[in-house]
Parts: structure tokens; sequence; C-alpha cells
């Protein structure tokens, strides 16, 4: 694998740990601001939204520059936007920076992988994409934690100034490690990429990429206080069990990758349903701590086997238009991000209890192998009558 790919993995790792750090930073950042918590919960809302919208725009606006300018001017406004985070006196340019750290780190998301899948052979195409995506995966297990002890520790500022400092070592590396891999000759056309939209397939693969990852972050937004309140795990041992989700998370994607290259259809049946199963155990013997901690790190397998094998789909469906279709999805992993609270958060709140999360997960799940099932009738249906 060439080091770049490993490269723009510790990008992401920096990413990604900016992006969900804020969760056990809440606390202090609403009593230092002078706003209550929830209002400061918008501040993880705001990062998630400003990925959704701006991964497409920013793909677009990019479309003709070198690869490699546009990674190290979107960590550069990245590096920037954690800056004034840090120093932000007040609420309102606290949220205005997230906003615009989140555009930059769709715009390098975006870029990021199809750079990745350049750099590597297609049969290869799935264990690159799992390694930079497993970025995300280790900041979760590491990023975030070591995050929330820091800004504890030394206060929430701290934390932003850790991911600047982060940050300018990965637009270190980008600048060192990461090639240039557009060939002279390539002229991008924003119309050419647009065409490629035009597939109703690709409109499917980014449907299952929104379902999919509504029906693991669903349960996942909420599984703090269904493993204490309804489980009955001890709190103290809440960190070592969000640690054994990760753990769960990186032996998923990386066997994903493995997968992905060869049946990314069958490897999305299969991670989709067996959590879908791995959610039904939770659902009906939850209140058992063995059995909830158990589903936990199958959730972090079975949720995250199916990410490598995501993306290799849609870059198989838009070959020829690779950078707008990556951002779509992106947007469309954001997607998911987005409603998965939202859904879990209407069961709660009609009085329904922590554990029916699951059974939103588990319909959703279900929405998502429809839609596989749907994609390899038509996949089939067209080896079998080409155009």
């Amino acid at each position: 694998m060439p080091i770049a790919v490993y490269v723009l993995a510790l990008s992401i790792f920096a990413l990604g740990t900016s992006e969900f750090m804020l969760s056990g930073l809440l606390p202090p950042i609403a009593a230092d601001l002078g706003v209550s918590i929830p209002d400061a919960g918008l501040l993880i809302s705001a990062f998630a939204v400003g990925m959704l919208v701006s991964a497409p725009l920013l793909a677009a606006a990019t479309l003709r520059l070198p690869r490699k300018l546009t990674l190290l001017g979107m960590l550069a406004v990245f590096l920037l936007g954690n800056v004034v985070g840090a120093l932000s006196p007040a609420y309102g340019l606290l949220f205005a920076s997230r906003v615009v750290s989140a555009a930059a780190a769709a715009g390098f998301w975006a870029v990021a992988a199809v750079t990745t899948v350049a750099m590597v052979p297609e049969q290869r195409r799935g264990r690159a994409l799992a390694v930079v995506a497993g970025g995300l995966t280790v900041a979760n297990v590491l990023g975030v934690p070591a995050g929330t002890w820091l800004g504890q520790v030394a206060g929430w500022r701290s934390a932003f100034w850790a991911v600047a400092v982060l940050t300018a070592v990965a637009m270190a590396g980008v600048l060192l490690l990461v090639p240039s891999v557009r060939p002279a000759a390539e002229r991008p056309s924003l119309r050419g990429e647009l065409r490629s939209y035009r597939n109703p397939q690709l409109w499917l693969a980014f449907g299952i990429t929104s379902a999919s990852t509504a029906m693991a972050m669903a349960t996942f937004s909420y599984l703090a206080p269904l493993l204490t309140e309804v489980s009955g795990l001890p709190s103290n041992w809440l960190p070592a069990v969000l640690g054994l989700y990760g753990v769960g998370a990186v032996i998923g994607i990386t066997a994903g990758g493995r997968f992905a290259d060869v049946h990314p259809l069958r490897t999305l049946a299969g991670g989709i349903g067996a959590a879908v199963v791995v959610l039904a155990v939770l659902a009906a013997a939850g209140s058992s701590v063995t059995v909830a901690v158990a589903a936990a790190f199958l959730l972090g397998l079975t949720g995250f086997v199916t990410n490598p094998a995501l993306n290799v789909r849609v870059f198989a469906l838009a070959s020829s238009a690779p950078t707008l279709a990556g951002a779509s999805n992106v947007s469309a992993f954001n997607v998911g991000i987005v409603l998965a609270p939202w859904l879990g958060g209407l069961t709660i709140d009609a009085g329904l209890g922590y554990l029916s999360v699951t059974w939103v997960s588990i319909a959703v799940g279900v929405v998502a192998l429809g839609g596989v099932a749907l994609a390899s009738s038509r996949q089939q249906r067209a080896v079998l009558v080409p155009a």
C-alpha cells in the first residue's frame, strides 16, 4: 500500500477527531460561553450539516484544480477553523468556525477518496479506501477520548489546539508524500461529471449509503444511556465498552476492505444483514449487560464492515466521473449521521425507551437490504441484457 494512503488516513484522523470530540466537551463549552448544553450540542449538528451541503459544491468548484493543491488548501482552511475555534470568545464565532471547518473537511474527504482510488490498482481499491476511512474509525477509538480528556484537563480550547497541530503534521505529510496523481492530459469537465448522475444505480448506491449509515448510528447515538440505564452497566465501565465498539469497528472496516474489492454487493448484504440480527438480539435481550456488551462490539464490527463496499460501489458506477460522485457519497454518509439521532429521538420522546432505537435501526436496515437486493437485481439484468 502506498505510504501516501496512510498520510491521507492521518489527515482523516485529524478531521474525525475534531468532528466528534465535542460530544465529550459540551458541558465546559456551554459553561464557558454562557449557553445551554442543547445549544452547545448544535455545534456537532452544524459540522455534520456543513459536510453534507459542502462536499458536492466544493468538489465541483475545485474540479479543475490539481488534487494535491486542493488537499493542502482544504487542510489549511481546516487548521485555521480550529485555531479560530480555540480563540473564539463567543458562541456565534465558534459556531461559524465549525461550519467553515466542516466545509473544508467535506472537500478534503471527497478529493482524498478519488486521490486514493487513482493511486492503487482497481483490485485494491477497497483495501485502500478502508485504510483512509479507517482514520475516522481510529479517531473514534483514540482521538475522541484523547481530545475529551485533554479538554477536561487543560480546558476545552486545548483540544482545538491539539487538532490544529495534528492538522499541520498532516499537511506536511501531504506536501512531502502524496504524489500529483492526475495525468497532465486529463481535463475534467463539470458537465461530463454531472452526466454520471443520470445513472439510477448511482442514486440507489447513495440511498444505500445513507440508510446503512443511519442504521448503525441510530443505535450508536444512544448507546451510552442504553447501556447504563437499560442494561445496568456501571458508568465507570462505559468508556471501556465504547472502546470495545471501536475495536469492532476497526476489525470490521479492515475485513470489509478485503471483501469489497471482490464482492461489494455481497459484502453489503452480509454486513447489513448481520447488523440487523445483532440489533434484533439487542432489542430482545438488551436488559442483560452481557448481551449488551457483546452487541456493542458486534455492532461496531457489522456497522463498519460495509464502509469500503459503499465507496467501491460508487466509484465503480461513476468511474468516468469520480470526483463529484465521491463527494456525493460523503454527503450521503452525513445524511445518515444527521437523520439517525433524530429518528432515534422520536421514539425516545414518544416514551418508548432507549431500546426503541434498536427497532428504528432494524427498520432502516431492512430498507438498506431492500436497496442492496434491488441493486443486485438490476446488475444481473444488465449483465444478461447488455446495453
